[in-house]
């Protein structure tokens, strides 16, 4: 029968090391499951100490208890690798659609989530306002490179007045056309109130 003395050493391997963070832009490995079930281990212990019943003392199972460590161990690196994988996808979903997600996104975000993207939009804009003199620069435009400065848009829905670099306001109506700046069109293309017209 194992010493209870054991418990102490194997609780020192709880709670894990946070695994170090990998390069921007790449997923995080998912750490394999072990054994039939997640928790499977665990739920053995459990059941173990059911089945004895009150006044009564299952043995100590030193090995059954390491195994369910390990099973928490991976459980929990699993978890932050879905977190990350989730930050990286909010991450892309703004030079995508902007500072303003569709609702429909942001349905399926958590509060901290939600959080996180705005704190990461506020850093992006502070740091395009950095760069690229009194204006600013916005990253966010021209991901690809133009083929001309000027594209023929198409409206697909009612959006109203709409400026441009010389002032001049165009009516963004749903079925109008126009011809318009590129740089300034590109945000509203991936939102879906513009299309490309190509020729």
């Amino acid at each position: 029968m194992a010493s209870a003395r054991a418990v102490p050493a194997l609780a020192r391997h709880w709670p894990p090391a946070r695994p170090p963070p990998p390069a921007i832009g790449r997923s995080v490995p998912k750490p394999p499951l072990r054994g039939a079930m997640a928790g499977e281990h665990a739920a053995g212990l459990v059941r173990e100490l059911h089945r004895a019943g009150s006044g009564r003392l299952p043995p100590f199972r030193a090995e059954g208890l390491r195994q369910t460590l390990e099973e928490m161990r991976a459980l929990y690196e699993q978890n932050q690798a879905d977190v990350y994988d989730r930050l990286l996808r909010i991450r892309a979903l703004r030079w995508e659609y902007g500072s303003v997600l569709p609702n429909t996104v942001q349905f399926h975000m958590s509060a901290d989530e939600v959080e996180w993207f705005n704190q990461y939009k506020k850093s992006l804009a502070t740091y395009m306002r950095s760069v690229g003199g009194e204006e600013g620069l916005d990253l966010t435009q021209d991901i690809k490179p133009p083929k001309s400065l000027y594209i023929e848009v198409r409206c697909l829905r009612d959006y109203g007045e709409f400026e441009i670099d010389d002032g001049t306001t165009v009516l963004l109506k749903k079925n109008s056309q126009h011809f318009l700046p590129r740089w300034k069109c590109e945000q509203l293309i991936r939102q879906g109130v513009l299309e490309h017209i190509l020729l």
